[in-house]
């Protein structure tokens, strides 16, 4: 039986020393909660794919008032005639006489300059532009909420579990120490074998949750490095500052809620602004289109080939061209009919937001309350755990108490610093909810 309990003995504290963290390389980089977003917001795919959106967005506005600026265009049409028209000219005799007409070859290269002076349509582009480039705009910064969010409930996840270990460890050794002296007072004669029985099992129970906490640090950096944009083969540490932690946990909770601050509202309000935009192009469609040209042709003629580009007779001219709209099939008025509709759409669409708005932001409140609520009430409960053992412990090993009391009262020391951790971890969390739904994270 002695050499059982040795060999057990000796074996828990091999596997307890399996659990101890590895020493990362010296040239890993450690980052802080604001150097992990501040990575993510230039790395992360999906917020930069946002970002080349926004130069997309300038370009196809460019393109949209084009335009306005002349139009250039040159041309040429190359023809040979296999057969001359042919022409009656009156020989003054009452009768008409026939005659081939034109050249046998014929080339004119031409040059035309268009510049538009009035049009509805770029007119309408010119107004819409600013509009497009905000929405686009606005999309990257949801785009960069959305990374800000994840980042920080991702470092909070990891965070916990790598906060956890530390208390399992310390729960480890504990027990490893218990299963020690419950060894030697049963040896001594003091204690029977069920106390040592029971001491192993809360040391397999405390080294099973280890285990299960250490297995998952590696999938939480996983998930941490792709919502950070980090490289999947590459490595890094976190650090942060648990004093400094304790004091972000507050938030002042009397402030209102100012929809505005959304960004899901402020995109409907500019997508309401741009349907208003089309509606007024298409209240004006009827107007007409008005824009300048200028062409010039350099002609050249000849019945043979040899001496094609010998001469040429050029002519030039300029006008305006004036296009208004009188009968399109009814298609603008229906058209305005649409506009009219999708406003009524965005309408009811922002009363829609409004309504999720306040029901995000009361859930996330209520939320952030009781979580706080909880840390306070789990920060109570860890200190008298963690002194109720301190007296059981004592008690226990001056033969006061039994081993029971001992297994009661680790089981709920560890219970309370597990939940503590808990408890911070999900006020940081619901904070971080309560800021998005008021509209503070940017």
């Amino acid at each position: 039986m002695t050499k059982r309990l040795i060999l057990l003995i000796f074996t828990s504290a091999a596997s307890y020393a399996g659990f101890a963290q590895q020493t990362p390389p010296p040239d890993t980089p450690v980052f802080t909660l604001d150097q992990c977003i501040a990575y993510a917001l230039k790395h992360e795919p999906t917020l930069n794919e946002a970002i080349l959106s926004q130069a997309v967005q300038h370009s196809t506005n460019a393109i949209s008032l084009a335009g306005w600026l002349p139009q250039v265009n040159a041309s040429g049409n190359l023809q040979h005639y296999i057969q001359q028209p042919t022409t009656f000219v009156s020989n003054g005799a009452g009768g008409y006489t026939k005659e081939k007409t034109g050249v046998v070859n014929t080339f004119i290269p031409t040059l035309s300059v268009t510049q538009a002076i009035f049009s509805p349509t770029l007119l309408s582009a010119a107004k819409i532009a600013p509009l497009y480039n905000k929405a686009a705009l606005q999309v990257t910064d949801s785009t960069q909420i959305g990374v800000v969010t994840s980042v920080s409930k991702g470092f909070y996840n990891l965070l916990l579990t790598l906060e956890q270990i530390d208390v399992l460890k310390e729960d480890t050794a504990r027990l490893d120490k218990n299963l020690s002296d419950t060894y030697h007072q049963y040896i001594g004669g003091i204690v029977d074998e069920t106390d040592y029985d029971e001491a192993k099992i809360e040391l397999n129970n405390s080294k099973a949750q280890l285990k299960q906490s250490t297995e998952n640090v590696l999938p939480q950096y996983a998930a941490l490095k792709q919502v950070m944009g980090f490289p999947p083969d590459s490595q890094f540490n976190v650090r942060f500052d648990t004093a400094q932690m304790m004091r972000d946990v507050a938030f002042d909770t009397t402030q209102a809620l100012q929809y505005d601050k959304r960004i899901e509202f402020q995109q409907l309000m500019t997508a309401k602004n741009i349907q208003q935009q089309l509606t007024r192009y298409y209240r004006t469609a009827w107007l007409p289109t008005l824009s300048a040209f200028y062409d010039y042709n350099y002609e050249f003629e000849s019945n043979t080939t040899s001496n094609f580009f010998a001469q040429s007779y050029p002519n030039s001219y300029i006008g305006l061209s004036l296009s208004i709209p009188i009968f399109t099939g009814f298609a603008r008025a229906q058209s305005l009919h649409r506009a009219h509709l999708q406003e009524q759409e965005l309408d009811f669409e922002q009363v829609r937001l409004v309504s999720e708005i306040y029901s995000e932001y009361t859930a996330a409140l209520a939320n952030y309350k009781g979580n706080y609520y909880n840390l306070e009430m789990m920060q109570e409960n860890t200190d008298l755990a963690r002194r109720t053992y301190k007296i059981v412990s004592l008690q226990y090993n001056q033969g006061v108490v039994a081993y029971l009391n001992v297994i009661t009262a680790e089981s709920n020391l560890i219970s309370s610093e597990i939940g503590y951790l808990n408890a911070l971890f999900q006020l940081l969390s619901s904070k971080i909810d309560l800021q998005k739904a008021m509209g503070y994270i940017h």
